[in-house]
């Protein structure tokens, strides 16, 4: 439990730091990039962690597209219409630095009673090319402790690394069905 806060204390003695932080600033632009017509392997990824996982209330992954610099958009995620939505300071604080932030929403007036853990996205070679940010749903009843929302989170991470061949990889088109042709090739 000491770890746990004291990854969230470190966490959050740097947000201040990143760009958008700061008070008076104005809020930035609510999306940044166009996601492709055809679906991504990034999609494919979070669609599955959503069917077989009914914990979840949601996924998202954040990052840069190919080809843009400074540049920290959504760029997958359970809620489609969301894409392309700017990331927040959190999110790329563990992009930039790799750090787990551990959200339970305390004080929070959320529709629904959710834990958020935010962790490194990696490649398969163990590289870290983006952040992922799980929703999980936290029942007033459950109980459940920092620790298994980070052991969850950090599993299902894990369970993706060997599906991702590197950052490009993540925005080429998504491989779908049995014969395993693109969504791109079939459209």
């Amino acid at each position: 439990m000491k770890l746990v806060r004291m990854l969230m204390l470190i966490a959050m003695s740097a947000l201040p730091a990143y760009p958008g932080f700061a008070f008076g600033q104005a809020a930035p632009p609510e999306k940044n990039w166009t996601a492709p017509a055809h679906k991504i392997h990034a999609q494919a990824l979070i669609e599955t962690l959503m069917r077989v996982n009914p914990g979840l209330l949601s996924v998202t992954f954040h990052g840069t597209p190919p080809g843009e610099k400074g540049l920290y958009t959504m760029f997958a995620g359970s809620w489609p219409d969301r894409i392309g939505k700017v990331s927040a300071a959190d999110d790329i604080m563990v992009i930039e630095s790799g750090f787990t932030i551990i959200d339970p929403r305390w004080n929070k007036r959320d529709p629904e009673s959710k834990f958020l853990v935010l962790v490194p996205m990696r490649d398969r070679n163990g590289k870290n090319v983006g952040c992922i940010v799980f929703g999980f749903r936290n029942p007033q009843a459950a109980e459940k402790t920092d620790e298994a929302f980070l052991h969850e989170a950090n599993s299902m991470r894990d369970g993706l690394q060997s599906q991702i061949a590197d950052h490009a990889a993540l925005f080429a088109p998504a491989r779908l069905g049995p014969d395993r042709r693109s969504q791109a090739a079939s459209s």
